[in-house]
């Protein structure tokens, strides 16, 4: 018989081989050596020699080409029968017969009568006579026998033996491009057979059959030829096995070396497989590596590869900029240098979810260690993807974000901070370093750290103080006594308005800054802001949103706001307002917080230079009075002509903490609300018009209020809600009394013949001229009950000595009508107040009180006369040497 060519692909046993056609690697063949056996591989254990006999005839044959000869075949079972020649001359099965891992037949020439066959079969009993003589393979007196699991037992177990070991292998069985069936030589006696996966690749599925309904079910794309490229190169050859890990499914995942390198390079780079992200954290670095294949492979659009479109550059790049607001522990807004300010997702990062109840607890306390590091900070953006603006999704862009030389986003998964995304196959918007970002998850989840922990969040609750007037005043007391107060900005309202959280207090409240009015801005798109008062508000926004600050509390407002200083970088941030034009002074307020003399200083500046509000500035038409108070270092101001604006005043209220009066001025307008309140009455009397609320009052609305102390119903305006009480803080504008009242003793103000418009309201805010009271509580708190002894509901006269024209407060002297009290400069009952030592004059003027030196000088002989008979506040002596 004429001889013929194959390849070897493998071996069944000592005796027994698989050829291919050299044209045709799928035509499969398989021979048997001529009158010849050996031992047999078995399921349920092999018998002696089996795989040393079988490995022998691997180590000899296979991958090579050889020639062979059919001598006979076995009518039953179609079995071929042959002789294997070698290039070199040597032939088959005479060296494995001389190495003794072959013994013949038993019924070897029996049937034979052919001088070629029976030559042939002398010849290998003289082979086999030597061998045995030498006691070589099978013919040794012991060994040959190794046990073989196929499995591996308890997989965890195994894995801690193992895992970062490099054990020697054979492949067995190739399945497809990433699975195979791998004996691991452990020693030996020792072998265990693992299904094995290729890690950090997946290939295509191969062609198979369903083993339910025995139908084929074709291969995907590459599939089969996937599986012959790892076949040629590895099936039944040595290898190095690289034991990282298991599969959720249990199943060994390693890197299958041969002395070329690693198969899945090798099936990457031709464009065989693709990467996958789930073995990235047990490849560690060397899954950068299979990366680059890949990348190889798309480039020159190899096997998988072929219609590849590489990713466009359009959107991909670096920049500089500022970042202006931290939305989560994955967003954050930034401005670049041309002021367009956009959103930026941390690219393949997540930040706790709200959604999931072991993260979301952690979410404040991520965002915030995201804020320090971050906000107002110039940073490095490298675009790694986006989306276009979509219906009602916004555009998207992800980046991967440095400061200096740091990584944000692994910085963030390396405290546990952030979960990586795991991303689709087709999805390419990833950051560069996503597999250092996969195994820095994992270390920190090895770790315990962030919310991997395991424990409660640390992040701070903060308690709202002024969400009412109560809890302000609660507070008020000790900021005062701090300086410095270390904050964070965490909402900007306006200009001059913040939400700050006070960490070490664990307190959040609204300030309002001292010294200064900051114009509005629209609080929504349908609002009108005032001049300037957008500009304010951006530029409080960029220097101050979520931003370290420090804040100085001074007092607070009628809303539950705290009135104080607020420092950037040390910097007074009314001051910075001021000078770029956005704010003008408040004298009293600037005066009260000690900071008169810097603000008029930038007021001054900002006039000067045009800024903002003062583009239309005339120095003509300023007041010359604005000029810095001193403390006597200036010469005396001269004494004119006091203002004579005499009006008949009733005081209706007196406030018991700072002593300011309110009044109403006698004339048409009490008249009229007289009137009114007459008319209110019998309206709440009759029960059709006892209306409630529809819901929550809000801030700034008017309501009729029924008052506790009589139960009647009166104007009143809303200062502020306890929404825990659902009461109210109210001021009764037609009095200025101020009271707590139950929502249920609200009614709406919605009646046009009641309403503020058609009759203004009648309290006037009033402070007595030329006045400081005591600082004391108890001297106070006499001074006030002897104003209102002699002023209380009395008809008065009021001459108006100032009147402040930024909150319209008037400044007054109080005198009897009678005409036996002279209404002179003298006789005043503020005269009387400083005589019975319930009051001093001020050691700080304001500039139009400087103008008054004759009634100053009158007040101060009668200070010094209640000073010297220990009255009042003088009771101990001098407050003032205190």
């Amino acid at each position: 018989m004429a001889l013929q060519h194959g390849k070897v692909k493998s071996v069944l046993s000592g005796d027994s081989l698989i050829l291919t056609s050299v044209d045709n690697p799928n035509l499969e063949r398989t021979i048997s050596l001529a009158y010849c056996t050996s031992p047999h591989l078995k399921k349920d254990g092999d018998e002696q020699w089996a795989f040393d006999s079988r490995d022998a005839l691997r180590k000899l044959v296979v991958g090579k080409v050889v020639q062979f000869r059919v001598l006979y075949q076995i009518p039953n079972t179609k079995r071929e029968y042959g002789i294997v020649y070698f290039p070199d001359g040597r032939q088959l099965p005479d060296e494995m017969v001389s190495a003794g891992w072959l013994k013949l037949r038993e019924d070897a020439g029996r049937k034979e009568d052919s001088p070629e066959a029976l030559a042939v079969i002398d010849k290998l009993v003289n082979l086999e006579a030597s061998a045995r003589s030498e006691k070589k393979g099978l013919w040794q007196t012991e060994g040959g026998r190794i046990v073989v699991e196929h499995d591996m037992g308890d997989s965890d177990a195994f894995l801690e033996t193992w895992k970062g070991k490099s054990v020697d292998g054979l492949v067995e069985r190739v399945l497809s491009g990433d699975r195979m069936l791998v004996r691991l030589l452990i020693s030996p006696t020792k072998h265990i057979q693992v299904m094995t996966l290729l890690a950090g690749i997946r290939a295509p599925a191969t062609e198979r059959v369903n083993p339910s309904n025995q139908q084929v079910q074709p291969a995907e794309p590459y599939g089969n030829e996937a599986k012959t490229y790892v076949e040629t190169r590895l099936l039944q050859r040595n290898v190095k096995v690289d034991i990282l890990g298991l599969s959720p499914q249990k199943q060994l995942v390693a890197t299958v070396r041969h002395p070329k390198g690693s198969i899945a390079l090798f099936l990457l780079e031709d464009g065989f497989a693709r990467c996958t992200d789930f073995h990235s954290t047990l490849l560690g670095k060397d899954m950068a590596k299979l990366r680059a294949a890949e990348q190889k492979a798309q480039s020159e659009k190899r096997g998988l590869f072929k219609d590849h479109v590489a990713k466009s550059t359009g959107q991909v790049g670096t920049l500089e900029a500022q970042v202006t607001k931290i939305f989560s522990a994955d967003t954050i807004f930034v401005r670049n240098r041309a002021g367009a300010e956009k959103r930026i997702n941390l690219s393949s990062l997540r930040g706790p979810r709200q959604n999931e109840p072991a993260e979301a607890p952690f979410r404040e306390e991520a965002k915030e260690f995201l804020r320090k590091r971050l906000i107002g900070k110039q940073i490095r953006l490298s675009i790694d993807g986006g989306r276009a603006a979509q219906g009602e999704y916004d555009a998207k862009e992800v980046a991967t974000v440095t400061v200096g030389d740091k990584n944000i986003g692994l910085i963030l998964v390396q405290e546990g901070w952030a979960s990586v995304i795991r991303h689709k196959r087709e999805d390419t918007d990833r950051a560069p370093n996503y597999d250092e970002l996969l195994l820095a998850q994992e270390k920190a989840k090895e770790e315990k750290k962030g919310m991997w922990s395991g424990k409660p969040a640390k992040a701070k609750q903060y308690a709202d103080v002024s969400e009412s007037l109560a809890k302000a005043k609660m507070q008020i007391a000790g900021l005062q006594r701090q300086k410095k107060i270390p904050a964070v900005v965490d909402f900007v309202k306006g200009g001059g308005r913040f939400v700050v959280l006070i960490p070490r207090e664990s307190i959040k409240l609204t300030l309002v800054l001292g010294g200064i009015r900051a114009p509005k801005s629209a609080r929504n798109p349908t609002d009108k802001a005032e001049p300037f008062g957008k500009e304010a508000h951006e530029l409080a926004n960029a220097r101050l949103n979520q931003r370290d600050v420090e804040v100085n509390i001074h007092d607070i407002d009628k809303a539950g706001g705290f009135i104080g200083e607020l420092y950037i970088g040390g910097q007074s941030f009314a001051k910075v307002l001021v000078e770029e034009g956005l704010a003008t002074v408040h004298e009293y307020s600037a005066e009260k917080s000690g900071n008169a003399t810097e603000l008029f200083a930038a007021e001054k500046r900002a006039k000067d230079a045009r800024k903002h509000i003062w583009t239309n500035w005339d120095p003509s038409l300023d007041v010359t009075a604005e000029a810095e108070y001193s403390n006597g270092s200036k010469e005396e101001a001269v004494p004119t002509e006091r203002s004579r604006d005499y009006r008949d005043v009733v005081v209706t209220n007196i406030d018991p903490e700072t002593g300011k009066l309110n009044l109403q001025i006698v004339g048409t307008g009490t008249s009229a609300l007289e009137t009114l309140m007459s008319q209110f009455k019998s309206f709440h009397l009759n029960p059709t018009n006892n209306k409630p609320l529809s819901g929550a009052p809000k801030t700034g609305d008017y309501v009729a209020a029924k008052f506790s102390e009589d139960g009647q119903w009166y104007r009143a305006r809303v200062r502020g809600n306890d929404r825990a009480t659902q009461e109210s803080d109210i001021v009764y504008i037609d009095y200025g009394n101020s009271e707590k009242v139950a929502w249920s003793k609200l009614r709406p103000l919605s009646q046009p013949q009641f309403s503020p418009q058609q009759l203004k309201p009648q309290a006037v805010n009033a402070i007595l001229s030329f006045l400081q009271l005591p600082p004391s509580k108890d001297y106070l708190d006499d001074a006030i009950r002897y104003i209102s002894e002699v002023t209380a509901f009395k008809n008065l006269v009021a001459n108006v000595d100032y009147t402040d024209p930024k909150d319209g407060t008037l400044y007054v002297s109080l005198m009897y009508p009678d005409a036996n009290k002279a209404k002179t400069a003298f006789d005043t009952i503020n005269a009387d107040v400083v005589s019975e030592g319930h009051a001093m004059v001020p050691t700080k003027l304001k500039p139009w009180e400087r103008a008054y030196s004759d009634v100053l000088a009158d007040l101060k002989k009668k200070e010094t006369a209640a000073s010297d008979a220990h009255l009042g506040m003088w009771e101990y002596g001098d407050l003032r040497d205190d």
